[in-house]
C-alpha cells in the first residue's frame, strides 16, 4: 500500500451537510468513502467531486450487511494504513409532539441516529486504531436549546452526544481523538424534509390531538422554515468538519453555523427565563392559557 492520502469514511452523504463535508475533504486532497443511499446519489456525489477522490459506497446505517460490506470496501484499499477519520452524519429529522408520537416511529428514529452511528463506529474502529485516526459526530444545537416538538430529533441528538462523550474516554488509550460538531441554522433541504414530513404526520394525527397541537406546532414549522432558509450554507458546517477531523489540537466540541452561538448562549439561562424566551420565538401560548 503506497498511498499518502487521508482516509475519511462519510456517513450520509446523498444531501445536505454530508454531501458537502465529503465534496470539502475531497477537494482538500483526501480520499472520501461517501456512505449513500441510492446508485442515482453515487453518481451524483462522484461527478461533483470531479477528481476521483470520492468512493460512494452503499452505507445504510441500519444494514449490518452493508456496514461489513463497506468495511470491507475500505480495509482492502487502505491496508495497514489504516483510516484517518469516521464522520457519523447519517440520521433523519423528526418534528413532532412527544405524546402523538407513533413508538414505532421513534423507535426506528433512533435506529437511524444513535444505534446505526454506533454500529458503523464498531465496524471501523480496528481501522481507526490503526492509524490513530479520529471521529466526529454530528449533532445539533437543538440538545443545548431543546426547542418545542423537536423532542424525537433532540433526544436522539443527545443519545449521539453522550456516546461520543463516553467513547472520547475511552479510546484516548489508543490517541483515537472524538470530537462534536453542534451545527445550528443551515440552509439544506433537511427543514423542508422535516416540514413535508411533519405536515403529513399531522393529517395522521386523530382529531382530539390536532385540536391540541395543530396551530403551535405550525407556527413551529413555520418559525424552522424562516430561520433554516436564513441559515447558513452546509459548506460552513463542512469546514467546520474538516477542522474537527484534521487540526493538530481539536476543541472537544465546535459550535458552527448561523445563530449557534447566539443559542448556546441563550440556553445557559434559567429554565423560567428560557422557557419564555422559546415561547417568544415559536409563539406558543402562554402556561395554563388552554386549560
Amino acid at each position: 500500500m503506497t498511498c499518502a492520502r487521508k482516509h475519511v469514511l462519510v456517513t450520509g452523504a446523498s444531501s445536505g451537510i454530508g454531501r458537502a463535508a465529503a465534496l470539502r475533504l475531497a477537494a482538500a486532497g483526501r480520499h472520501v468513502y461517501a456512505g449513500v443511499r441510492s446508485d442515482g446519489d453515487a453518481a451524483d456525489l462522484a461527478g461533483a467531486a470531479g477528481n476521483g477522490l470520492v468512493t460512494p459506497v452503499p452505507l445504510d446505517v441500519t444494514n449490518p450487511d452493508q456496514i461489513g460490506a463497506a468495511t470491507a470496501a475500505i480495509a482492502g484499499h487502505v491496508a495497514d494504513n489504516g483510516l484517518d477519520g469516521l464522520v457519523n452524519n447519517a440520521g433523519v429529522g423528526l418534528a413532532a409532539p412527544l405524546e402523538l408520537l407513533p413508538p414505532d416511529t421513534f423507535r426506528r428514529h433512533l435506529e437511524i441516529n444513535v444505534i446505526g452511528q454506533l454500529l458503523v463506529t464498531q465496524a471501523v474502529l480496528p481501522l481507526l486504531r490503526q492509524a490513530r485516526g479520529r471521529i466526529v459526530m454530528v449533532g445539533s444545537i437543538g440538545v443545548r436549546f431543546a426547542p418545542p416538538f423537536a423532542g424525537p430529533l433532540d433526544a436522539s441528538k443527545a443519545a449521539l452526544t453522550a456516546m461520543g462523550d463516553a467513547l472520547r474516554q475511552e479510546l484516548a488509550p489508543w490517541g483515537i481523538r472524538v470530537v462534536l460538531v453542534e451545527p445550528a441554522s443551515v440552509n439544506s433541504a433537511a427543514a423542508d424534509k422535516v416540514a413535508r414530513q411533519a405536515a403529513d404526520a399531522l393529517a395522521q394525527w386523530p382529531a382530539a390531538g390536532r385540536a391540541l397541537y395543530q396551530d403551535s406546532f405550525e407556527r413551529m414549522l413555520a418559525v424552522m422554515r424562516r430561520r433554516e432558509a436564513a441559515g447558513s450554507s452546509p459548506d460552513v458546517v463542512a469546514a467546520t468538519i474538516d477542522r474537527a477531523l484534521f487540526a493538530a489540537r481539536p476543541k472537544g466540541s465546535y459550535l458552527t453555523g448561523r445563530f449557534a452561538r447566539r443559542m448556546a448562549l441563550i440556553s445557559r439561562l434559567p429554565t423560567p427565563a428560557l422557557d419564555a424566551v422559546r415561547r417568544a420565538i415559536f409563539r406558543l401560548p402562554a402556561p395554563g392559557s388552554l386549560t
